[in-house]
């Protein structure tokens, strides 16, 4: 009974023999005698588990080809990019803003070259980091000073460790927020150094709640910005207006967190209303806190702007170092920030306002290009419609606001939830993922991040309903 097995498994090809096949000359030669051999070991492995069940022994030729296979899917990146479908603009998963093309070309050239980082070519000694972003951030805000971290939890984070460390940090109970990741703010402020000092209740805080809570003790007062929530009815907040007031009376510092944090005022482009850094400024906080790949639409940064004798602290502080932005990152904040100076040009060069400011008839219109392509690629199984959508902006800003656009709707003719399942993991794995979202017995592929249609039809003609996508 077990001589046929027995005898099947002695029939596989040695390593070196399926190391004479042209195919795993090629993998030696791209990928390396080690990496190649291994991966023909893996293919012979799995091939004698087949060979125990029943199944035909491969041929070296084959088992070479499998071992080029493997070879080549291990080589492609993990961070690789994908046609984001999703209809959020600002995915935090997916990596949030695009970078515009001047700032991926001063990136480009701060790779390569030595560059005066922190060299003062005028004087010929030593500069600082943040003087390359400061007049740039300081011009559109009117803050004083500025200075720029790796991102704004971290801006918080420094903040709060260099004015309240062993103080009283006194925030509302309805603004300690938790952001993605499970990352929560009376988490961050307590790492920080500082005592949380909460006011108010969920719903309802009030002026005199602050007051009260003012004392010897008190390090800062620190608004947060809920911009990834929203609480409605029954409701009372403190304006930063009436809380820098509180604050300048009894003599502590007020910290304003925007989170996402925008320059312009969005209503021009037919958008929500969000608070700017500028308005901030001008209500009165001491210090701004907020992002630079969010609605700024640059690299992952956290911007800290406000008063100079403040700035000047929060430069002192040896956790700055730790926390501090590198060339790339600068090189790119830097030509994103100058394309605010022509704010003419800003929707046709900063991508993540020109995602936003799409007009959903256009969307419409290119949704009705691709829904023949996609039906023909999908088949008689699946039904394809033009379908009106809400895109949202993501990233925790504006909650609960989204933007009229269009997609395409893609439902199975049983109405089979785990078909569109298959169909999704079928389409994430072509040559380029992509990611739609799932709802109302529907895969939805929203289309207000699509600009390269000529490209998604391309990976298109790669769809496999097995789901397996090609390799290069």
């Amino acid at each position: 009974m077990t001589s046929l097995p027995t005898g099947r498994l002695r029939d596989l090809p040695s390593v070196d023999r399926v190391l004479k096949s042209p195919l795993a000359a090629a993998a030696v030669e791209r990928f390396g005698q080690q990496a190649a051999t291994r991966a023909i070991r893996d293919a012979l492995e799995e091939a004698r588990a087949a060979c125990r069940t029943g199944a035909a022994v491969p041929e070296p030729s084959d088992l070479a080809a499998d071992a080029l296979v493997r070879l080549k899917t291990a080589e492609r990146p993990s961070l690789r990019p994908v046609f984001n479908l999703t209809g959020t603009v600002l995915h935090t998963n997916l990596g949030r803003a695009l970078i515009a093309g001047e700032a991926l070309e001063a990136m480009h050239a701060a790779m390569g070259e030595a560059v005066a980082l922190e060299f003062n070519i005028g004087t010929g000694r030593r500069g600082e980091r943040d003087d390359h972003v400061r007049a740039l951030i300081c011009e559109p805000t009117g803050a004083e000073d500025a200075t720029v971290v790796n991102n704004n939890a971290a801006a918080v984070l420094l903040v709060l460790n260099t004015l309240s460390l062993g103080r009283e940090a006194v925030v509302s109970r309805g603004e300690l927020i938790e952001i993605g990741g499970s990352f929560r703010m009376p988490d961050i402020m307590t790492r920080a150094g500082a005592k949380l000092v909460e006011v108010g209740t969920t719903n309802r805080t009030h002026p005199r709640d602050y007051l009260s809570a003012i004392g010897p003790a008190t390090g800062l007062l620190f608004k947060v910005h809920t911009s990834n929530y929203r609480i409605d009815g029954f409701t009372a907040e403190v304006s930063a207006r009436e809380l820098s007031a509180i604050a300048k009376e009894r003599g502590v510092p007020l910290i304003h967190d925007l989170g996402s944090g925008t320059l312009i005022d969005l209503t021009q482009y037919g958008l929500p209303h969000e608070p700017t850094v500028g308005e901030a400024i001008a209500d009165g906080a001491d210090l701004v806190t907020f992002s630079g790949d969010k609605l700024l639409g640059g690299p992952q940064a956290g911007f800290i702007v406000g008063r100079k004798d403040l700035l000047a602290e929060v430069n002192r502080n040896p956790m700055k170092r730790a926390l501090r932005v590198d060339k790339l990152r600068l090189a790119a904040l830097e030509a994103t920030l100058k394309l605010y100076r022509n704010p003419d040009r800003l929707v046709e060069r900063l991508p993540t306002l020109r995602l936003l400011a799409r007009p959903a008839i256009d969307i419409a219109a290119q949704a009705r290009r691709l829904a023949p392509v996609l039906f023909n690629v999908l088949g008689d199984e699946f039904a394809v419609d033009v379908a009106d959508c809400r895109s949202q902006v993501g990233s925790g800003a504006m909650p609960l606001d989204t933007v009229p656009s269009a997609g395409l709707a893609i439902s199975h003719q049983s109405g089979s939830g785990q078909a569109l399942e298959a169909l999704a993991a079928a389409l994430r794995a072509l040559p380029i993922p992509v990611i739609g979202r799932i709802e109302k017995q529907a895969l939805i592929l929203d289309l207000r991040c699509l600009e390269d249609e000529a490209s998604l039809a391309a990976n298109l003609a790669s769809f496999s309903p097995g789901g397996g996508g090609a390799v290069a």
